[in-house]
């Protein structure tokens, strides 16, 4: 959530970085309600210093034994009155919130302009995309020859947009996963956490998911429970409402869960095979750090989500980007698109994300420095690393033979058990 005092003190700066993104949004409304929501405070501390005053002209006059009546009555009318703007006040926080909730992250000034996913910036290429010489196949249709995932059947089980992996796809998929979880902890540091799949409101508008992205989740019927649409969610609310001190930073932690999603506005977008499904596999990664080190920790978070690509050799593009195009609470976004021959093109595996201190505000996460005493917004970063369902469709597609075998990359096969499906 964007902070209230820093809108106050820079209106238009403000504006200016929102309509970076939209050129409709603006946080005026949100200053014409502030700018009331003060006058009735200042009105309501004007009451109870009258209140504080006659009340003590009350005593005064009744030690002198003098009839108190009428103005008891003017106290009991000023209680009445400052109730009546303690009421407005609350609809005026209530009304505010509600707005702020709805308004995005301001991008960071170094997060390229755009209108659109066209104007994002390629920063570099990792790897040279295969050429094949024999007709390649897409991953939908190996998966279906090698019974690696059973596309019908998942959707019979439940609906459309729901897999169902079966033998060594099953096995494949489990692999990437603890191949995964191994390296970033074992090698980069990371806590391992295992969340709940499922997380409360609160939980969900902590890091931005609610309200604003209702539509998209999956809701527990007479339940203040949704399922999770991806690990960020409970792994950065692990903290929430809570004072860490500043020895306890940077916190770094990676969790594998299924992610569900109702991809309520991609009808028609990736309708074949495992890019866009509505239950797939993460492991993510999450920091809680200081605003000095932010940058930084984004940077070698997204460098940690590279080196999964690096070690699985799969070309990979880096991309910024750009205002229109970063997620609704993050301030400056990475890409990773790995190279899918079926699509001729790259496609994302993984978003890494800085979110400066906007999820921490909504989930009130602080830390205590150390210098000072002052209790300040940790700063959350995230990103995929990586989508385990995306990084399957990749190895597929990109090593895939010519005698319709695929290869096990190496560093999967101590988990596989084997070396080519």
């Amino acid at each position: 959530m964007l902070d209230i005092k820093l809108i106050r003190e820079n209106p238009d700066k403000i504006n200016e970085l929102l309509k970076r993104r939209n050129p409709e949004l603006s946080i005026d409304e949100v200053i014409k309600i502030d700018e009331e929501r003060r006058k009735v405070q200042t009105q309501a501390d004007e009451l109870r210093a009258k209140r504080k005053s006659e009340s003590q002209k009350i005593g005064e006059l009744k030690k002198k034994g003098e009839n108190t009546d009428a103005i008891q009555e003017e106290v009991r009318k000023i209680g009445d009155d400052i109730k009546a703007l303690e009421e407005k006040q609350t609809e005026l926080d209530n009304k505010q919130r509600d707005i702020l909730l709805h308004t995005p992250n301001t991008p960071d000034e170094t997060t390229p302009v755009g209108t659109s996913e066209d104007d994002n910036v390629e920063v570099y290429k990792w790897g040279e995309p295969r050429k094949f010489d024999f007709d390649f196949k897409a991953h939908w249709d190996l998966c279906e020859e090698k019974n690696l995932v059973d596309f019908e059947r998942g959707v019979k089980i439940s609906q459309s947009r729901f897999t169902l992996y079966r033998g060594k796809g099953a096995k494949l998929e489990r692999a990437i996963i603890n191949f995964f979880l191994d390296f970033h902890c074992d090698e980069q540091g990371y806590e391992e956490i295992l969340p709940p799949f499922m997380a409360n409101a609160a939980t969900m508008t902590g890091t931005g998911q609610l309200p604003k992205f209702k539509e998209d989740m999956y809701k527990c019927v007479d339940e203040d429970l949704y399922l999770i649409p991806t690990a960020e969610v409970p792994v950065t609310n692990i903290y929430s409402g809570e004072i860490l001190s500043e020895d306890d930073l940077p916190k770094y932690m990676t969790a594998y869960t299924p992610c569900f999603r109702r991809e309520a506005g991609s009808a028609g977008k990736d309708t074949r095979g495992l890019i866009r499904v509505h239950q797939f596999n993460k492991v993510e990664l999450v920091k809680l750090c200081t605003p000095e080190t932010s940058a930084d920790e984004h940077e070698k978070l997204t460098q940690d989500a590279e080196k999964m690509l690096q070690l699985l050799e799969l070309p990979y593009r880096r991309e910024a980007l750009c205002s229109a195009d970063i997620g609704f609470s993050a301030n400056k976004c990475w890409d990773l698109e790995v190279w899918m021959p079926s699509y001729g093109a790259y496609k994302e595996i993984s978003s890494c994300s800085n979110f400066g201190d906007y999820q921490a505000r909504r989930a009130n996460i602080r830390y205590k420095e150390k210098a000072t005493g002052k209790t300040r917004f940790v700063h959350t970063i995230n990103g995929s690393g990586l989508a385990v369902g995306r990084t399957f469709a990749a190895i597929v597609e990109n090593y895939q033979q010519a005698d319709g075998t695929i290869i096990i990359p190496e560093v999967l096969r101590k988990y596989t058990g084997f070396d080519k499906i």
